[in-house]
């Protein structure tokens, strides 16, 4: 029997992925189209004769209409037009049972391409609990298509489908009849095959009544989005603690066991130290994402973009950047990786663009470093601690500088069209087990790619910067001082002598760029302070707090709003873009910002103390 290639098609929250997850399991693969940055699915399954079915799940789109690169994928893959791209021998459109009103627009434009194709009427059993009756045989001669009832998260819901595809039937070209008028065919072939006893679910009324309440909407949001963070910083501790060990264990190891020299300094340091510094986060991500999807699945992911939309639209953003900016604060990485939920490519660019300026986890260690030496320990009100309040200024600055950048690239980008937020809001849902767990699988393993392919290329030419040429006989300073990355921070000193910077920090500046948070163990080594990272910040702490100035310290921390010190941060944006263009756009504004605001404050405060 031959082998048999299937494309599902559909609206966003009609269960197409819940159903390819069901029909594929485990046997999928993730990855980008070639030359765009959506993301490309496919699967196989077996049926109960041994034909091979091989399932493509396309892009989720309202229309064929090519307005952005979902919609053009999904047409161009149908019409066997994407190079590269096999022609599907069948078109699977899914439409949600609950909402045919909407998704059956989309069914007879599907139908217009002339491509053989069924119908799967999923979410059936939804249906039937909202009393609505849907006569398929009507809906199967009003569409001319063939209708298959499916429930995508029950293993037994696709039986019909699987003995359909396993029938080695020729594939049904439906005819084409163009009416022009796609809105006057739905109305006719609901009128005719579903009894619908109200258009919105009472259960759904009454959720919405609450959550998208005018004065209780947000407040709730908010709730919902503290959980979200603390979780991403508390839960995903314990974890990213036994990684961070297991690695400085791992370490530890190789450096016991290789003899001193090059291959021993390239495996502790490049090797496991380089990618164990990005590999820590990906416990935050699997959290983060464990959220993201519940929130998704259960239909509240949109409602958070609407609640939203009007605040960030005055910034040129959609309420869907709200996510991925808020996942910035753990990581720029999973928050990056996030805007693929955001549909709008222009909306989408601007999020990836201003998200590394979101306050990190990485840079906490710098600001604790320099609040702590320069800021005095007090109480403000007699309860809030002075420190902490300098440190959540931190946070409100890189978040006004992210939204000013974004209001500014709104003015200045060549398309002034109007992009509105237009999204369906789906019926509330359980989030399925099964399909959580395939998603949180989809994401490790795309993190762990990207870990193990540009990001760890970043790493080894850092770890040439700082190794070669290597400390000369008879030399007294550190290492670091020696090598290329000391000869260039030599170099720079003068260039960053106006913002206030020695050449210490210069040095360090240098391996600090593979993740802000090693710039405090680079200072250490340029200072020549040893010991666990705690002894380095306490004793450097001592130290720069005598021979820095306030302005130097001050224009450190402007320098680290801004600067985008972390490579692998810009490694996540060529994979996600795939261009080096923007990834130079992006680190050439950040770098220019960094450079201006921390002049300014180092002037304005060196003239004022």
């Amino acid at each position: 029997m031959d082998a048999l290639t299937i494309a599902l098609v559909g609206n966003p929250n009609c269960g197409k992925t819940a159903l390819f997850n069901q029909l594929t399991g485990a046997r999928q693969k993730v990855a980008n189209y070639a030359g765009v940055t959506v993301e490309r699915k496919e699967g196989f399954f077996n049926a109960p004769s041994g034909r091979k079915v091989q399932v493509l799940d396309l892009p989720g789109t309202y229309s064929l209409e090519a307005m952005g690169p979902d919609e053009i994928i999904t047409r161009d893959i149908c019409l066997g037009r994407r190079p590269g791209e096999t022609m599907p021998d069948l078109i699977v459109c899914v439409a949600d049972a609950t909402n045919l009103r909407l998704h059956l627009r989309f069914v007879l434009e599907v139908k217009r391409l002339g491509r053989p194709m069924i119908l799967a009427l999923n979410m059936m059993d939804a249906a039937k609990k909202r009393g609505i009756r849907i006569d398929t045989a009507k809906l199967e001669a009003g569409l001319g298509v063939k209708v298959i009832e499916t429930i995508a998260v029950k293993a037994e819901g696709t039986a019909a489908l699987v003995a359909h595809l396993d029938a080695n039937v020729a594939p049904h070209v439906p005819e084409v009849k163009e009416t022009g008028d796609l809105h006057s065919d739905v109305r006719r072939i609901l009128d005719a095959s579903v009894v619908m006893p109200q258009r919105t679910s009472l259960i759904d009324d009454r959720l919405d009544g609450i959550l998208l309440n005018p004065f209780l909407g947000i407040p709730i949001l908010v709730a919902i989005m503290f959980v979200v963070f603390q979780a991403v910083f508390t839960w995903a501790t314990p974890a990213m603690d036994f990684i961070e060990a297991s690695m400085a264990w791992l370490g530890g190891v190789v450096t016991e066991t290789l003899p001193d020299g090059l291959l021993k300094s390239f495996i502790a340091d490049a090797l496991i130290g380089g990618l164990g510094s990005v590999i820590v986060f990906l416990p935050q991500i699997i959290i983060l994402f464990f959220f993201i999807l519940i929130l998704e699945e259960s239909g509240y992911l949109p409602r958070a973009a609407f609640l939203l939309d009007k605040l960030m639209s005055k910034a040129g953003l959609t309420g869907r950047s709200f996510i991925p900016l808020l996942s910035s604060h753990a990581c720029a990485i999973p928050g990056i990786m996030a805007t693929r939920s955001i549909h709008d490519i222009r909306d989408r660019i601007t999020t990836i663009m201003i998200a590394p300026l979101m306050t990190c986890s990485a840079r906490i260690p710098v600001y604790t470093l320099l609040i702590a030496a320069f800021v005095p320990e007090q109480q403000v009100f007699g309860f809030i601690s002075f420190r902490g309040l300098i440190l959540f200024g931190m946070y409100i600055i890189g978040i006004v500088g992210g939204l000013s950048v974004s209001l500014v690239m709104s003015v200045f980008r060549r398309d002034k069209s109007e992009h509105p937020l237009i999204m369906e809001l789906p019926s509330y849902r359980l989030p399925h087990a099964r399909n959580l767990a395939i998603g949180l699988g989809e994401r490790a393993m795309i993190f762990m790619r990207r870990i193990t392919g540009i990001i760890f290329t970043v790493n080894t030419l850092l770890w040439v910067t700082t190794t070669f040429p290597g400390k000369p006989d008879g030399a007294t300073g550190p290492a670091i001082d020696y090598s290329l990355a000391g000869m260039i921070g030599h170099a720079i000193a003068p260039i960053f002598a106006p913002i206030g910077f020695n050449w210490q920090i210069c040095v360090a500046l240098i391996p600090g760029l593979a993740a802000r948070e090693v710039a405090v163990s680079a200072l250490g080594t340029v200072y020549a302070v040893s010991g666990s990272d705690d002894a380095v910040a306490s004793q450097l702490g001592s130290l720069i707090s005598s021979q820095w100035s306030l302005a130097t310290a001050l224009s450190l921390m402007a320098w680290y709003v801004f600067a985008p010190q972390c490579l692998s941060t810009l490694a996540v944006i060529r994979r996600e873009t795939n261009s080096w263009k923007m990834v130079g756009v992006t680190a050439g504004y950040l770098f220019a910002l960094a450079y201006i605001f921390a002049f300014l404050t180092y002037q304005i405060v060196s003239r004022l103390s």
